[in-house]
């Protein structure tokens, strides 16, 4: 792939299945129009299919082969996260991954049935950020060189996640990047799941980019930053909606704003929520009611 080619620069494609979808279906059919009509905002828009040991190796395959198909035939990029990393989010709502031993194959699994397509695909959101937080994460940058590897070798873009501005300075940060192999790759992600705003997202990335010689490209999830931060990373209020999906029009090192974290999947049983990835009505509302004109 060569490093000048936005490979997102057809745009992202609409998931073949979301929770708001879904979630809109219900309303619609309870009667609830005004609902439905305020989560059609969130259904609309393009959003990332996340990846995780949730799904065994059958499963994965088929929800790859099913959402590259999708995006083909909107013309558009299949976006994917994997978020499998062995320790994932230590002992923290999301906590959960796969065996050392099994995430090389899995990752191999994912980059083989990825390749020929059009795809791109976010590694491990908050892997690098939380790195030597707890215990049994193994040789973690390691693993996710490997995935790098795999996936380019596959031709297929991968965004190694950076955190958000707010985290790890950008010294540390990029240090850790350069170790996981995001030379090898398209570049990296950062505010994944965050509210961080877009502009201090740009300059946090612009850094990184200049630390790591200039060549690696970016991504923004701009999913739920519309507000900015609200005091807690965990379901705040007062949150909203951020810009759109869209791919970077100007000359830098940005290649597309994208909808990373599904807004109104739950961050965790706090502030009222439900499990981690649970659908959060209440709070999907509320991102809608504070969105950005």
């Amino acid at each position: 792939m060569r490093r000048d080619a936005n490979p997102l620069a057809a745009g992202p494609a609409l998931p073949t299945d979301s929770a708001a979808a879904r979630a809109v279906a219900v309303a619609r059919a309870q009667g609830r129009v005004a609902v439905a009509d305020a989560l059609e905002i969130i259904a609309s828009a393009p959003t990332a299919t996340w990846l995780g040991e949730w799904y065994s190796d059958a499963e994965l395959v088929e929800v790859l082969r099913s959402e590259t198909a999708a995006a083909t035939e909107q013309n558009k990029v299949a976006t994917f996260v994997m978020y499998a990393i062995p320790a994932r989010d230590c002992a923290a709502y999301s906590s959960g991954g796969l065996t050392i031993e099994r995430y090389g194959p899995w990752a191999q699994l994912i980059a083989e049935t990825l390749s020929r397509t059009a795809s791109a695909v976010i590694v491990e959101p908050d892997a690098l950020a939380m790195l030597g937080d707890c215990a049994r994460q193994g040789p973690r940058t390691a693993l996710i060189r490997g995935a790098v590897r795999a996936l380019a070798q596959a031709g297929v873009a991968a965004y190694v996640d950076a955190g958000h501005a707010n985290w790890v300075p950008a010294e540390t940060m990029a240090e850790r990047l350069r170790d996981a192999g995001v030379l090898e790759g398209r570049g990296f992600s950062t505010n994944v799941s965050n509210f961080s705003p877009t502009a201090a997202e740009r300059r946090y990335a612009e850094r990184l980019r200049a630390l790591l010689g200039g060549t690696p490209r970016y991504v923004i999830d701009t999913s739920r930053n519309g507000r900015g931060g609200q005091g807690t990373w965990c379901n705040p209020r007062g949150a909203g909606l951020g810009t759109p999906p869209a791919v970077a029009a100007e000359d830098s090192g940005l290649d597309a704003l994208l909808w990373i974290k599904r807004p109104g999947e739950s961050d965790g049983t706090c502030n009222g929520g439900p499990a981690a990835g649970d659908w959060f009505e209440e709070a999907a509302l509320e991102l809608v009611r504070n969105r950005v004109a």
